[in-house]
């Protein structure tokens, strides 16, 4: 019997492509840097950043530093439009997933977050209205584990008290996650309710994998595999 539902965050229960983006290309343009020069140093930091080794404030001084641009408003001003467009992205939610997240927790089924995430994104997701559905969140910003490390996993579905095979787990496919929570025994599906041709986005609907076209579509999954049982 199924237990628990555990979700990915980004491309899963929150987009980054419907509120505007600021990442490298458009930190770059504000910042007055090439944007090839910028991802020099920018891209280098990703693994470092995501693992909550390195900040986001201490990456652009950095970068602004070696690029003789630092002063105290530039750096404030790319350092809070970061931290705004992270939060921003709540405000775009699919109109079903509030609903989805109500309806699970209804039903008493466990929910649980695994998300490869920067601190910045850590106080957004905090701040949120989303927090209060989960029974565990495993950020790799704060475990310093990210996905597809089989750990993550494990650490989330310990902190739910559930086995594997008594889970779901719902991501876009980013990461090797639905690979991974398929190898330990989970029942991963692809959520592709964001996914849009053309807009940038780095996954694409996955073959072998069942597809949720809609977040209310994990509830009734979740009762078709009960009933299964």
């Amino acid at each position: 019997m199924v237990k628990a539902v555990i979700f990915d965050m980004f491309e899963t229960l929150i987009t980054h492509f419907e509120a505007p983006l600021y990442m490298g290309r458009q930190i770059a343009e504000d910042a007055g840097i090439n944007e090839p020069k910028f991802r020099e140093i920018w891209d280098t930091t990703e693994v470092g950043r995501s693992l909550g080794q390195l900040t986001f404030e201490e990456v652009i001084e950095h970068i602004l530093k070696v690029n003789d641009l630092y002063s105290i408003p530039l750096y404030k001003h790319i350092v809070e439009k970061r931290y705004a467009s992270k939060s921003d992205c709540f405000n775009h939610l699919h109109p079903e997933i509030i609903p989805m997240l109500s309806s699970l927790k209804d039903t008493g089924i466990k929910i649980g977050l695994i998300t490869n995430c920067y601190i910045e994104e850590k106080k957004a997701i905090e701040e949120s209205v989303l927090y209060k559905y989960f029974d565990s969140v495993c950020m790799s910003c704060v475990l310093g584990i990210k996905k597809p490390d089989i750990k993550i996993f494990n650490q989330c579905l310990a902190d739910l008290c559930v086995c594997a095979d008594e889970c779901i787990y719902v991501g876009d496919g980013g990461s090797l996650e639905l690979e991974t929570a398929l190898s330990i025994g989970m029942h991963p599906v692809q959520a592709v309710w964001y996914l849009k041709n053309n807009v940038g986005q780095p996954e694409k609907k996955k073959d072998g994998f069942v597809h949720a076209h809609t977040p209310m579509v994990i509830p009734q999954l979740l009762l078709e595999y009960n009933l299964q049982k």
